[in-house]
This record gives C-alpha cells, sequence and structure tokens, in this order.
C-alpha cells in the first residue's frame, strides 16, 4: 500500500510540476507536447522548466534529490539552464527545522546542546539530501563542523528503493535487454550504498580511512574526525576552510592555478582507485573545496567504493589498452574475463571498440563527452551480450563526476596524457620482480604458519593409501616415486625458508 501511495505522489508531482514536457520536447516534431500543453491548459506554469525540476526533485526527497545532483555535472548533455538550476541540489537543498536538530543531538548525547559543546550555530551553512552541517566549538576552543541526518530518512528511502526495484523487476521481465543490464543488482548496489549514508559512524570512519590514505598528501586534504562526538545520528569533524571548486571565479580570483588543479584531480581519483582501491564515490562540485594553497579538500564521505584485486587489474589493463589503443587487447580482456559469451569473435568486438574510442583521442575534454562514450559502448555491450558489472557501477559514476568537474576546470585538459604515466607507474609496480618480493613479503607471516606444518602434511599425502584413487600403474609409480618426492619437499622446505628469511632481514636485496 505504501508503495502504490509514494507511486502516486511521483506522478502527481511530476503532473503538479510540467515534468512531462522534458521527455516530449525531445521529439523532433514537438507536436505532441504542444498537444499535451493545449489539453492541460488548465495548468498555467509560471516557473522555467529548470527550476520546476529542481523543485519537483527537492519535493520528491533525498533519492531524487541525488540523482539531480548528478545530472547537474553533465552540461555536456543537458541545455545551459537545466543545468544551472540543478547544480543548487549539490549544497543548496532546503535545511530542516534547526529545533530538529538541535533535538537530535541532545537525544544522542543525552544532555543539553549547551553541554555537549562550547558555542553551537543553529543556523546550518549547508544542507544536502541527507544531511545538514552546523558550525560549533568543541570544549578548548576547537574549531568543528557538526553534521546532522535529518529525521526521518530510512522510510521514505526504504519505500522509494521499493520502487526501484519494482521498476527493476518489470525491466528485467519485459525488456529483452533486462536480464544483460542486471538492474535489480544495479539497485541493491546502490541502496546498500544509501543505506550506509545513514550511518554517520560509518562515514565517520570513511573518513578516518580516507585522511590516513593522504596523510601528508601535496594534493588532497581530509578533515579530522572528533571520535568523542560521534554517534550513528551525529557527525562531528574538523572544519575546514576553502573555496567551493564550483566557484571558478573566485579560484581565479585567488591566484589558483586551474590546469594544475583539475590535473591534480585526476591523479587523486586513480590514486584512490588503484592505489587504496577505496574512492570517494560522490565527488560532485558540492563535497569539493579547494584550500587557499591549491589543496583539494575533501567532503562528505557517505558513499565511498572498493574495487577487489580482479577488478583493479582489469581495470588497469583495459586503462592502459585504451591508451595505447591497442583495442585488440581491451576485447581479449573482456573475452578472458567472462563478461561475452565465450564465442565471442574478438576480431569483431575489436573493430567494434576501435569504432567507440578512436574519435575521441588527440582531443581535449572539451570536445569529449564521456556521457556519450558511454552510451555508444553500452549500445555496442548490447550487440556482443557484454553483461553490466554492477560492482563498478559506483566507479562508473565517479568517473562521470570527474569528468563534469574536470570540463569546468579545465576545458583544455588531456585525461589521457594526464592519467596514462601514472597507471603505467602503477602498473610497473605490480607485475616483474617488484611486484613478487612485495608478493611474498606480504605471505612471508603466512608462510611463517605454514612452513612448520609442511613435512606432517607431506607425510599424510605420502602415506595415504592410494590404491583407492589410483589406477594400478600410478600406484606402482608413486610407490617407486615416493622416496624421491621425500628429498624434494625437504630441499623446497629449506630453501622457501631461505628465501623468506632473506626478504624479511634485507627487503632490498631483490
Amino acid at each position: 500500500m505504501f508503495r502504490f501511495f509514494r507511486l502516486v505522489k511521483i506522478f502527481v508531482v511530476a503532473f503538479r510540476y510540467g515534468l512531462e514536457e522534458f521527455p516530449l520536447a525531445a521529439e523532433p516534431s514537438g507536436r505532441l507536447a504542444g498537444l499535451t500543453q493545449r489539453l492541460l491548459f488548465f495548468r498555467p506554469l509560471k516557473e522555467e522548466r529548470g527550476v520546476r525540476l529542481r523543485r519537483a526533485l527537492e519535493t520528491l526527497g533525498p533519492i531524487f534529490v541525488k540523482f539531480g545532483q548528478v545530472l547537474s555535472t553533465r552540461r555536456d548533455l543537458l541545455p545551459t539552464d537545466i543545468a544551472d538550476e540543478l547544480a543548487k541540489l549539490q549544497d543548496r537543498v532546503p535545511p530542516f527545522d534547526s529545533e530538529l536538530a538541535v533535538a537530535e543531538i541532545e537525544r544522542a548525547f543525552g544532555r543539553p546542546v549547551s553541554e555537549v559543546f562550547e558555542r553551537f550555530d543553529p543556523a546550518p551553512i549547508a544542507s544536502a539530501s541527507i544531511a545538514q552541517v552546523h558550525l560549533a566549538t568543541l570544549p578548548g576552543g576547537i574549531e568543528a563542523a557538526v553534521k546532522v541526518l535529518r529525521p526521518n530518512m530510512l522510510p521514505v528511502i526504504s519505500r522509494d528503493l521499493a520502487l526501484m526495484d519494482a521498476a527493476a523487476r518489470l525491466v528485467e521481465r519485459f525488456w529483452s535487454q533486462g536480464r544483460r543490464l542486471k538492474p535489480r543488482e544495479v539497485v541493491a548496489e546502490f541502496a546498500k550504498h544509501l543505506h550506509d549514508e545513514l550511518d554517520l559512524m560509518r562515514e565517520a570512519a570513511n573518513a578516518s580511512q580516507l585522511r590516513r590514505n593522504f596523510q601528508n598528501s601535496p594534493l588532497l586534504l581530509v578533515p579530522e574526525v572528533y571520535w568523542d562526538y560521534c554517534t550513528p545520528t551525529v557527525m562531528t569533524m574538523q572544519r575546514m576552510h576553502g573555496t567551493p571548486v564550483g566557484q571558478v571565479d573566485r579560484l581565479v580570483e585567488q591566484g589558483i592555478d586551474l590546469k594544475k588543479l583539475s590535473r591534480a584531480g585526476v591523479e587523486i581519483f586513480f590514486t584512490q582507485v588503484f592505489r587504496d582501491s577505496f574512492f570517494h564515490a560522490d565527488m560532485h562540485p558540492g563535497n569539493i573545496l579547494v584550500a587557499p594553497d591549491g589543496k583539494y579538500i575533501a567532503l562528505d564521505f557517505g558513499i565511498m567504493g572498493t574495487l577487489n584485486e580482479a577488478d583493479k587489474n582489469y581495470l588497469a589493463q583495459n586503462f592502459l589498452a585504451f591508451f595505447n589503443r591497442d583495442y585488440k587487447r581491451v576485447a581479449q580482456a573482456h573475452v578472458d574475463a567472462g563478461w561475452v559469451p565465450a564465442g565471442t569473435r574478438v576480431d569483431e568486438f575489436e573493430s567494434a571498440i576501435r569504432a567507440v574510442c578512436e574519435p575521441i583521442f588527440d582531443r581535449p575534454l572539451k570536445e569529449i563527452s564521456f556521457g556519450r562514450v558511454l552510451l555508444r559502448l553500452f549500445q555496442t555491450a548490447r550487440r556482443f551480450n557484454l553483461e553490466v558489472q554492477p560492482q563498478l557501477v559506483m566507479l562508473q559514476k565517479t568517473l562521470l563526476n570527474i569528468e563534469g568537474l574536470g570540463r569546468q576546470l579545465d576545458p583544455d585538459l588531456d585525461l589521457w596524457k594526464t592519467a596514462k604515466p601514472f597507471l603505467e607507474r602503477w602498473m610497473s609496480e605490480q607485475i616483474g620482480w617488484r611486484g613478487l618480493v612485495r608478493g611474498m613479503q606480504n605471505e612471508a607471516p603466512n608462510w611463517a604458519t605454514l612452513l612448520p606444518q609442511l613435512p606432517r602434511l607431506a607425510h599424510r599425502a605420502l602415506t595415504d593409501d592410494p590404491a583407492a584413487r589410483l589406477e594400478p600403474l600410478l600406484v606402482e609409480i608413486a610407490r617407486q616415486q615416493r622416496r624421491r618426492t621425500n628429498a624434494v619437499i625437504v630441499i623446497g622446505t629449506i630453501l622457501a625458508v631461505l628465501l623468506t628469511l632473506a626478504i624479511i632481514v634485507r627487503p632490498g636485496l631483490f
């Protein structure tokens, strides 16, 4: 029943703000849009279309606001008036009543807000779809920013996610390409990250991890978390001073080198993904400041992405292959990963990828639309039955945010030349002798546990009756080789111990 009423509300809000204009207006003739407006002559729409879309998303709640935030970074895909209006969703979402924020703080800490903080400003300095931020002073005069969760968020989000899941089921059932795109898995991945945002202790842990990853970094600052003032609904962290990255004119006035800033953004992204496997997955302009010295300042750590080693290696190999225009390697990597059917002709897949990617090389960012490139890639994927990987959806979203940010700061940025040296350096550290020695050093503690057990395990394996498992001929061969195998195991064990000790004692030996 709740789903039904929520669905009714969505249709009512869409009708109230005239959202039917948007898909209909895209028709070449525009006749259907005009007919609709004439039929609904009794409903005057005085506001501009961008304003109506923004207000509709704000009315529908946090999930739809987040949708608008992502759209606002895609200026190459949206008309200017709509993109400008949706950009207000980044940090100008209507705040909730300050009395509710104070009440939540007092409930969380069990005492009046005046006893928690030396000073607390009831007027929020920023309001987002999930929470809002107030300035405060901790005991001892430490400046802090206090993030307070919006009240009664879980029921609304749960209903919206249920609607999204229902829509995904319909897509899988009635659209021939639905199962390949895995919409339900994508919704589940989005739901997991959204629920993570509702636990501010988890966000505080994310912030602490990212700060540790970039400790003493010349590129990125992350606020310190004050754990004694954190609960699941209240998060207190270091107050950061900077200029919103979207205010390009102010950055120019402050003498910030925008080209250097844009290159640093690309390096930060690839460092998070390939060095740390832990990346900020909500990098819209409302979550990024620029310090007076030109460093980035990261805010809002509710959505963080992670990748396993297989995903990292797959991405790195594909990125480098793209940068080197080695489309055959890209095609083969997809086949090897099992993301396309085993019988796929690599040469045909290679040709299709070349047709999509070749036109965008040697062009500055202002002449490239990754949105359109992704659309063509999806069309190619549909042709070759490529399965969408839900674990990479957050990374794809972040890449689009990075593109939108880079387009604002430096339209002439060459993304390929900026990223390629970093990826080549990372790959050189993962393969060859350096990668082998690092892997052996990481496994050394496990070897220390396993090696003392090796003689016992080998003896057990050799003394088991093999007759039940082997043919008579193999049984005879095994008996003849037993003594020889024992000697090999002893020698191998000694060599492994010596090599492990050499690596531990002298790490630079190799």
